[in-house]
């Protein structure tokens, strides 16, 4: 089974074609849009290895955008000691639902 290794949103992901993955939330992607991602790191097809340094030239990797959403509230919270000062915020972070197409 052929794999790759992509980056994107600052992290690393290992992906298959067919796979459905969550991924920090693109700007200026809807649902139905299709992206191309082009920072490949590693590309496996089961007999044959590539690896680049740091990217993969003319090795693509394209998805589908399916959903968007938000993930579960983080809450923060900072407290001093005998000053009477507290303070609670919440965070809840943008991602998008990608389904893997096709690795070229």
């Amino acid at each position: 089974m052929a794999f790759a290794i992509i980056e994107t949103g600052g992290k690393q992901y290992k992906v298959a074609e067919g796979d459905v993955l969550s991924i920090e939330k693109l700007s200026g992607h809807t649902e139905g849009d299709t992206v191309t991602f082009d920072k490949v790191l590693l590309v496996d097809d089961g007999s044959k290895t590539k690896i680049g340094t740091p990217y993969l030239e003319g090795t693509t990797v394209e998805v589908t955008v399916k959903e968007e959403g938000k993930g579960k509230k983080l809450h923060i919270q900072k407290f001093k000691a005998k000053s009477r000062y507290k303070r609670r915020l919440g965070h809840r972070q943008p991602y998008q639902k990608v389904s893997i197409d096709k690795i070229k």
